[in-house]
């Protein structure tokens, strides 16, 4: 059994990351993996999920032990597979999405993917009394284009918030112009904010090593 992996980030998608780990390739699904910190040559650390299934083993990683262990809760709720619980922690704060549960909030959850009323009244009455271990050291990290933004002085437009998200996850101006042509023709003015710093992230991460 797999508990954490620790090595270098060689590749992402939207919803994966392949860590090189002594020379070894592992996929490990995330909810946001251009958030791991791809610009940086220092290994990573992912505590993961060891899930088998019939035609597949697979593996799901997170920053912090607290988001694995939520993510284990979600699964043992009766209707939620890994998919819909990584779904999730991507749509999702996961110190917000256990304030939803502990509140009873039922409009927070049902806007989540794949969770409709009756599965959202399963996982309160499921999970409300079990996730107190849970509700100190949650890392907001699963949404770090609104977290690097949310403080942020006010900027004209989202290009130039996106920026400075960037540049606040510790990428420079030079990095940040090199790539910027491709990000415009990949997004529209129109895109929300953290569809523009995904963009950016896995331009400027296929920058670094390619």
């Amino acid at each position: 059994m797999i508990d954490f992996l620790r090595g270098q980030l060689v590749h992402m998608e939207k919803d994966y990351a392949v860590l090189d780990v002594h020379g070894v390739g592992y996929r490990v699904f995330c909810a946001h993996p251009y958030s791991l910190g791809g610009h940086s040559d220092e290994p990573v650390t992912l505590y993961i999920h060891y899930h088998v299934r019939e035609d597949a083993t697979l593996l799901y990683g997170f920053p912090t032990r607290e988001e694995q262990t939520l993510f284990r809760r979600l699964i043992e709720v009766n209707g939620i597979g890994p998919k819909v619980a990584l779904g999730i922690l991507s749509a999702g704060n996961p110190e917000a999405v256990i304030t939803a549960i502990v509140q009873e909030n039922l409009s927070f959850l049902t806007k989540l993917p794949g969770i409709g009323k009756k599965t959202a009244q399963r996982i309160i009455l499921d999970l409300k009394d079990k996730l107190g271990d849970l509700t100190i050291g949650i890392s907001d990290s699963t949404s770090f284009a609104s977290s690097m933004t949310e403080h942020l002085p006010d900027a004209s437009n989202a290009s130039e918030e996106a920026k400075q998200a960037l540049l606040a996850l510790g990428y420079s101006d030079g990095e940040i112009e090199r790539v910027w042509p491709a990000v415009k023709k990949r997004t529209d003015e129109s895109d929300p904010i953290d569809t523009v710093v995904k963009t950016a992230l896995q331009l400027l991460f296929n920058d670094k090593n390619f």
